[in-house]
């Protein structure tokens, strides 16, 4: 396999700690988001949408958006499991991990903070605002979510898809300043994640 990614992206992050998890062999090609290297012809005729990361199976069909990536994954290596066979299990489980992917991730995409910044005109301090913002709004309903449901990890004391999209997101949320001292259950997760050998291999900087 052949993974496009990029070091900071917490969408690729995702992919490589399944990928790591999984002890899958897979060849990693940089794209540079800083010198916008997405959208280049060359990588756009490989990633239709230009965003990381891509990923180029072993039978050389391509997938974008790293939960499709790693639900496929998921049916070819089933173990470890990231999606709980259960129904309602794997429903909770991408309750959380959609919470990530679907209601932070998105608005603070580098490719957002640059439209919001450079053609909005907003500035510094307030794209910072917008970035906690919704960071602080998303890890609040995940708290509570994970007081339900949680346990050592995000669901019970099992490692699933909500994990390994909390982690980058978390990561993130430090680079970006963002207080997250009100998500004591986020960051004890999160805690007990990055002792582990495939979240640490797979950090940006491994």
């Amino acid at each position: 396999m052949k993974l496009y990614d990029y070091f900071r992206s917490s969408a690729s992050y995702r992919v490589r700690i399944g990928l790591a998890l999984k002890n899958l062999p897979f060849e990693d090609v940089m794209i540079d988001l800083r010198t916008g290297a997405q959208n280049d012809a060359t990588y756009t005729s490989i990633a239709a949408s230009g965003l990381v990361p891509a990923l180029v199976t072993d039978d050389g069909a391509v997938l974008g958006q790293s939960l499709a990536m790693l639900r496929y994954l998921d049916r070819l290596h089933p173990e470890p499991a990231l999606f709980p066979a259960d129904p309602l299990q794997e429903a909770y489980a991408m309750e959380m991990a959609l919470t990530i992917a679907c209601d932070i991730h998105p608005l603070n995409n580098l490719r957002v903070l640059q439209y919001v910044q450079h053609d909005l005109g907003v500035d510094q301090s307030a794209k910072d605002k917008w970035y906690s913002h919704w960071v602080q709004k998303g890890f609040a309903t995940l708290e509570r979510l994970v007081s339900q449901r949680g346990g050592e990890y995000c669901l019970g004391h099992t490692l699933s898809i909500a994990d390994v999209c909390l982690a980058p997101q978390m990561l993130n949320a430090r680079r970006f300043k963002v207080d997250i001292s009100a998500f004591p259950k986020l960051l004890a997760i999160d805690a007990r994640l990055m002792v582990l050998d495939a979240f640490r291999k797979a950090a940006p900087d491994s």
